[in-house]
């Protein structure tokens, strides 16, 4: 039988979220940080015409979607790649910059698929720590060893939900050898977007990539999305690895009309932030330990991962899922998505429940 290249055999397979309801309990899925609404209108309506192009090849260089995104951004549209997801991107970026007797280098309790892209190009992984949960630039920067050649932070942090500023990321960046290139993961970054946050501007030094994503904000993590802006000698050669019809023609049509629905997005934006900040408050106010979040989800710290694992059972024993986070350093913490009102309503009632030990 043929056998797998040994740091393959050796890995462990990325975790997808396990969203069996018991029998007769009604599916409430708050684990996935999709969005708590639907795409815009004008997503579904766009995506729904294309369906009749479906017999072509979709266009390998994204030309609407890349001039529509750099019109939005005031960026450079020959500086932006697409992805079947940021994941698609992430995953690229380490074919070509990572590898055996070279280490990719990430905070404590980064997003898990960092770890996993990083393996499956045989690089080493090697983790600083985090403070409260929020990348530690000091202890990124202590971290750097002469094989070290991508540094990945994701700003703000899944499943964390912290962030630092820009001048910490400008900061990282001067810290960092030349040859050394940081990836900023920006998946959430709509949520706290303003001209002090954007950090396009960082790309031009040839030392920067930041990455973005339609699966958040804009509801469409169906349609697969990503995008990023890369440095011009990066982005050559990451076409080099890449699918070149990666993204569906309806997914790149679908994802130009949303850029064309700010105030949709923005909306769900606002939405989400109140019932994220108002489920703070609640879940605080019950004694439980909930980490302040920039994003569409909370992070709910626990005293072990023995009482992390018995609270997600009561809440699974309700159909309710959250996300146990031991893939990322936190065993003793569940990530819950704020999904719609009603659902997020009902993991509250149940989490609260278990805390008293009463009847909801």
């Amino acid at each position: 039988m043929t056998q797998p290249h040994s740091h393959i055999a050796t890995m462990a397979p990325y975790a997808l979220a396990q969203m069996a309801p018991p029998p007769g309990k009604a599916l409430v899925s708050l684990a996935q940080n999709e969005s708590l609404r639907p795409p815009s209108p004008l997503v579904i309506k766009a995506a729904a015409e294309a369906l009749a192009d479906g017999a072509a090849y979709p266009d390998p260089d994204w030309t609407a979607l890349r001039h529509a995104l750099a019109d939005l951004h005031g960026i450079a549209a020959d500086q932006i790649l697409c992805g079947n997801g940021s994941l698609d991107l992430i995953g690229c970026l380490m074919r070509v910059y990572a590898g055996p007797q070279r280490s990719v280098l990430m905070p404590a309790h980064s997003y898990p698929f960092f770890r996993t892209a990083s393996e499956m190009a045989g690089a080493a992984v090697v983790t600083a720590p985090e403070q409260e949960e929020t990348v530690c630039v000091d202890t990124l920067l202590a971290a750097v060893a002469p094989e070290t050649s991508l540094v990945c932070v994701a700003n703000p942090g899944n499943p964390t939900g912290t962030r630092i500023p820009k001048s910490e990321l400008l900061r990282l960046r001067a810290g960092l050898r030349d040859d050394v290139l940081l990836i900023i993961d920006e998946a959430y970054g709509e949520y706290c977007d303003d001209d002090k946050t954007r950090c396009w501007d960082m790309v031009e030094d040839g030392g920067c990539v930041v990455l973005r994503t339609f699966s958040k904000a804009y509801g469409m993590a169906g349609f697969r999305v990503g995008w990023g802006l890369f440095p011009a000698a990066v982005a050559a050669q990451l076409r080099k690895v890449m699918n070149p019809n990666n993204v569906p023609h309806a997914s790149q049509v679908a994802a130009a009309a949303a850029l064309g629905d700010q105030a949709y997005m923005r909306e769900t934006c606002q939405i989400t932030g109140t019932l994220r900040d108002a489920a703070h408050g609640t879940l605080q106010r019950a004694g439980f330990d909930v980490v302040p979040s920039h994003t569409n989800f909370l992070l709910i710290r626990f005293d072990s991962a023995e009482l992390a694992q018995e609270v997600e059972a009561a809440l699974i024993a309700e159909g309710i899922f959250l996300r146990r986070q031991q893939g990322a350093g936190l065993p003793h913490a569940l990530r819950m998505t704020i999904g719609p009102e009603t659902a997020t309503r009902a993991a509250i009632a149940r989490l609260i429940q278990w805390k008293t030990g009463g009847v909801v």
